[in-house]
């Protein structure tokens, strides 16, 4: 079993991700609202202020996934599945993507039921 980490900088490609997840099998995903490190430190941290500078353009929130799946393989595919549609993965500041192998995992995610 693996927990997927998705940190997304670009917010319009978080219906696509969430779809992706449905086709390769993954229902048991969690959506975090977060802030980089360095929008905190240009923003909330005055010694750090010049920083803002650099960062402009950059997107103030950011979004964290975190799913559980299966499979390694579900999470390869949902990256080729990704590109095919045209989100590349490998562009800085789009998103980055990790997999952690997991121990065990205690509790039921809720069904989802599409009916």
């Amino acid at each position: 079993m693996y927990l997927l980490v998705i940190i997304l900088n670009k917010e319009e490609h978080l219906d696509d991700i969430l779809q992706t997840f449905l086709e390769v099998g993954i229902t048991d995903a969690t959506v975090v609202d977060s802030q980089s490190m360095g929008n905190v430190l240009a923003f909330d941290v005055p010694i750090f202020a010049g920083l803002k500078y650099q960062l402009d353009g950059s997107r103030p929130y950011s979004k964290m996934i975190f799913a559980i799946s299966e499979d390694l393989e579900a999470v390869e595919y949902l990256t080729k599945i990704l590109e095919d549609m045209g989100i590349n993965v490998e562009q800085p500041g789009v998103m980055r993507i990790m997999t952690l192998k997991l121990e065990s995992v205690h509790g039921k995610p809720e069904e989802l039921d599409f009916e």
